[in-house]
């Protein structure tokens, strides 16, 4: 079988390719459902990409309304590096409100399937070229750098398509587009579709994961002649969502040695987007997952102590993350000596022994084995007790129709402090309240919050886990009660109390 990259007589090597991105996270990654950015927002993502050196930055739709034009407005005023533009459709009226926005460019639809062009649009061949010629010539008379995406263009007639994109070219379009608008495609129809319009110009892929072939349909277009990648941070969007910026990034970089942006800030730039649409990746997602660089494995765990690319395509750092040694069932003496190790406890044979039976008994019981409850069992194995330096004797927290609030009461290296503090719900003024009566010494991050319902019923008992970090340590903890306020609490005071154990005893000196 002949390969697309770089055989076939279509294509040339993707390692001699000079491939960019426009993302489209402020725009079509907007339109996922429940998906919605303030101003801020949107300039603080739209920096991140900058920093990452993304091309091009689709910031939003001007036609959508006066909140949208401010905003897009607020990411053309930051000075980007990036060619900032914004989405138009096949209208006039849409290119001058993208004006207003004072963008570069604008990245312009038009119907190129007959299903659009006849059943949506109800007009003709003919008059979608003719337009678009119009429209064309009207952008780029006002100075725009204009991108001409043909609508559904994957199940579009080929010989129409190679008409109205060259018509577009002819009148000063920058480049065309033939978006897979509802992830229809296949790669071998990708492949057909870009071998013929990048003969034409410049060309860019838009690609939808409906039938998960996101990732592969972008390097097929890439591969056929495309030199853009329309995408998302994190792969959002309308459905199942684009293609995710971050895998076509990797795959790029290490499949094949092209380099499209700076992969070190991938991970950032995701949990930034995470935390702004409240859309987090699924565990097992490729790059940014949560489980992308842990290993549980005994196996997995001692043959990636002895070689780090024993079992990983790429290290963790080359897209901005650190490798994880998870324990539970699977773990085995090499994963638990080494997760000891990164928490400064040293074990003899036997006591390492006991602590491995212990962490597997834990993971047969279904539970995940957190730092904190590695460091409890060893404790137990060497008989030793643990002083603490921080522990949580009060608590107390209330809410309704005004601010909540909430009051804790610590014990810190034995001295008794009393704290309040306020916030969006009972939890967050919780928290704010243990930060108050620690002062400089809770600047550990909170790294990631997650809550789970064990039992059912009005009575259930949930379990928070906390993921904290001070300097280069962090720590994962789990607690469990009936009340979520209190679980939260205590599961940041034991996080806080295993970061600051070796901590200068000044650290914890009351400000």
């Amino acid at each position: 079988m002949t390969s697309l990259f770089g055989a076939h007589p279509a294509t040339a090597p993707l390692e001699d390719r000079d491939v960019q991105f426009l993302d489209t996270t402020l725009r079509d990654g907007e339109q996922a459902p429940g998906v919605s950015l303030s101003p801020d927002e949107k300039a603080e993502i739209a920096l991140a990409l900058d920093a990452a050196g993304v091309a091009v930055i689709e910031a939003g739709s001007a036609c959508t309304g006066p909140g949208e034009r401010e905003t897009i407005s607020r990411v053309t005023g930051l000075g980007l590096d990036a060619r900032v533009t914004s989405f138009a459709r096949g209208v006039r009226g849409d290119v001058d409100l993208a004006l207003e926005c004072d963008v570069d460019g604008v990245n312009l639809v038009v119907p190129a399937s007959d299903r659009h062009v006849e059943r949506k649009v109800g007009t003709t061949h003919e008059a979608v070229v003719e337009r678009t010629v119009d429209l064309v010539e009207y952008a780029t008379d006002h100075g725009l750098w204009v991108e001409v995406l043909g609508e559904d263009g994957s199940r579009a007639d080929l010989g129409f398509l190679e008409e109205l994109m060259g018509a577009a070219l002819d009148a000063g379009a920058d480049r065309v587009c033939a978006p897979d608008t509802v992830g229809h495609a296949t790669p071998d129809r990708v492949f057909e579709v870009y071998s013929r319009l990048s003969q034409l110009g410049p060309t860019s892929t838009h690609t939808h994961d409906d039938l998960g072939l996101a990732v592969t349909n972008a390097l097929v277009g890439v591969a056929a002649g495309a030199d853009l990648v329309h995408a998302t941070v994190n792969g959002i969007g309308e459905r199942a969502g684009n293609v995710a910026l971050e895998e076509v990034a990797i795959a790029l970089d290490h499949g094949y040695g092209v380099e499209t942006v700076e992969t070190e800030r991938l991970y950032e730039l995701s949990r930034l987007v995470a935390a702004t649409t409240g859309i987090t990746p699924a565990p097992n997602t490729a790059v940014v997952g949560e489980n992308a660089f842990t290993h549980e494995s005994g196996i997995h765990t001692d043959g990636t102590l002895k070689d780090d690319a024993m079992y990983e395509p790429y290290p963790p750092e080359k897209v901005g993350r650190e490798r994880r040694l998870a324990l539970g069932k699977h773990a085995g003496r090499a994963g638990v000596e080494a997760a000891l190790a990164e928490h400064g406890v040293s074990v003899g044979p036997e006591e390492l022994d006991a602590v491995v039976a212990r962490v597997k008994d834990l993971g047969d019981r279904g539970k995940r084995v957190t730092d904190a409850d590695l460091l409890a069992v060893v404790e137990d194995v060497q008989g030793r007790d643990r002083e603490r330096r921080v522990e949580l004797r009060d608590l107390t927290a209330a809410s309704g129709s005004g601010t909540p609030t909430a009051s804790v009461r610590l014990a810190v290296d034995g001295e008794e402090r009393v704290a309040s503090g306020t916030g969006s719900g009972p939890v967050d003024a919780a928290i704010a309240a243990v930060r108050s009566a620690l002062g400089s010494a809770a600047s550990a991050q909170l790294d990631s919050y997650h809550v789970d319902a064990i039992t059912g019923g009005t009575d259930a008992v949930v379990t928070v886990e906390v993921e904290m970090s001070r300097g280069d340590r962090t720590v994962t903890v789990a607690a469990s009660d009936a009340d979520i306020t209190t679980a939260s609490v205590e599961a940041m005071v034991e996080g806080l109390d295993r970061l600051l154990v070796d901590a200068e005893p000044a650290i914890l000196a009351d400000d």
